[in-house]
């Protein structure tokens, strides 16, 4: 029999995810219009933006898995009613993603010289690095919009996030027409004008934050305006530690996929777009249990503030519940319409039926990939980042990717190599190793939290 806590603690959790699902998909969405739109300008300017965009992905990923250190926090100051306290807390959080943007921006003058790192031609090399400046010069940006957005979502306020991004993808995409195409006064950047849109939008979802933050009465009892604390190095320095193995954990993620790619070079165009078709559906995908991840830290570190260890738990149980009942449907929708699927992507008959078979990996480790991302998120809200950075790294790129390379680019066990089925069945191994080493360790920090509770 399904008890009341667990009824209730789910429907919290689904409350919290649904806006926060919405504005990752938005935020999904506006890379594509890059994309799409570049690619309507010309051919060099969409490959410009997406190099571009692959080049400046790892240092957003590095802000947003700092940020992300933020909810927890100050759930747990909100579950023991520490009101006081959620103000300076996040401000050193703010101290701690200002300073790192700020490195960030001495990346600037630096943007020929990393682009050189990849060669190219140099019509693509141009457009390149002034897509890449200009995304450098929205680091300050992002990185205030990430402590705002991550304030607001560590107590609980999910929906403005939502509403912000989906205006903010509007607004990129005339951003986008505007910059690209030129309008008026304004010439036609191509692929770089991407860059300039997607700088201005970054700021302008930062001030729409702000703005929510500051005047919204839902958070005027936490009074983060009304004074303005000194920077504490102790409390900076705590903040980064826990925020710092997130942020590597991002680009683990982030790194492994473009790695693959890399090494499927070698077995044709075809196959990197097959991977790639199945890379990208495989990613919407993972915004389900990304976003029920990100709602059940901030359930957790609310419990765990409130002293109640065994509602932590429930709240866990709740979520890997949910999302393995999302995998089995998500699961289900990619093998039914797998088909689709690829066509909606690709004309290529060759692309077509080997992303086809992709797919169907694809739908295989959703549940393991449901599960990894859930505890992962979980610890996080026990303030337990520091094993879920070292379990990962073990899972994906000392389990995962060897097997994917002796299985893709060797013969080593089947006859000849599996090419990319063999680095998607690396994925499957390497995200069930995760699911099961994260499980372990979420139940070994459960257990630990709720003897601590019993000692106190």
């Amino acid at each position: 029999m399904v008890s009341k806590r667990f009824i209730l603690e789910s429907r919290r959790l689904i409350n919290l995810t649904w806006p926060l699902l919405i504005a990752q998909i938005t935020q999904m969405l506006m890379g594509v219009s890059d994309t799409i739109m570049a690619g309507r300008y010309d051919a060099v300017d969409m490959a410009a933006v997406a190099l571009g965009f692959s080049i400046t992905i790892p240092l957003l990923c590095f802000l947003q898995g700092i940020a992300l250190a933020l909810p927890p926090i100050i759930s747990r100051l909100q579950g023991s009613k520490s009101f006081d306290n959620v103000a300076d807390a996040s401000q050193q959080a703010g101290y701690v993603l200002l300073s790192v943007s700020l490195i960030m921006l001495l990346l600037y003058p630096l943007a020929p010289a990393l682009v050189a790192l990849f060669p190219m031609e140099q019509d693509l090399y141009l457009i390149t690095v002034d897509y890449v400046r200009y995304v450098i010069l929205a680091m300050p940006g992002f990185a205030l919009y990430q402590w705002l957005r991550n304030f607001c979502e560590g107590l609980g306020k999910t929906k403005p996030t939502m509403i912000i991004t989906v205006i903010g993808l509007g607004f990129n995409i005339v951003g986008n027409y505007i910059f690209i195409y030129g309008a008026g006064p304004i010439p036609a950047f191509g692929g770089a004008g991407c860059g300039i849109a997607t700088s201005i939008v970054i700021y302008a979802m930062m001030l729409a934050t702000y703005f929510y933050a500051r005047f919204a009465p839902a958070l005027s009892r936490y009074n983060l305006f009304s004074r303005w604390y000194q920077p504490s190095l102790f409390s900076m320095l705590r903040t980064f530690r826990l925020g710092f193995p997130v942020a590597m954990t991002l680009l683990f993620e982030v790194t492994l996929f473009a790695v693959v790619a890399l090494l499927l070079a070698p077995f044709g165009a075809n196959t990197v777009a097959a991977h790639q078709v199945a890379l990208n559906f495989s990613a919407l995908m993972f915004m389900f249990p990304l976003s029920l991840g990100m709602a059940v830290s901030i359930r957790v570190g609310y419990r765990i503030g409130q002293q109640q260890t065994k509602q932590a738990a429930v709240a866990v149980k709740s979520a890997i519940n949910i999302g393995l009942v999302v995998a089995i449907g998500t699961a289900s929708f990619t093998l039914l319409a797998k088909g689709l699927i690829t066509s909606m992507y690709t004309t290529d008959r060759a692309v077509y039926e080997l992303a086809n078979a992709l797919l169907i990996y694809a739908a295989l480790f959703q549940f393991s990939d449901a599960i990894q991302v859930i505890s992962a998120n979980a610890l996080r809200g026990y303030k337990d980042t520091t094993a879920m950075f070292i379990i990962t790294f073990i899972a994906y790129w000392l389990i995962g990717l060897p097997c994917g390379i002796i299985l893709g680019r060797t013969a080593w066990v089947t006859d000849a190599p599996m090419e990319a089925a063999g680095f998607w069945i690396g994925f499957i191994v390497g995200l069930s190793s995760a699911a099961v080493l994260l499980g372990a360790r979420l139940w070994y920090i459960q257990r630990q939290r709720h003897c601590q509770i019993l000692a106190g």
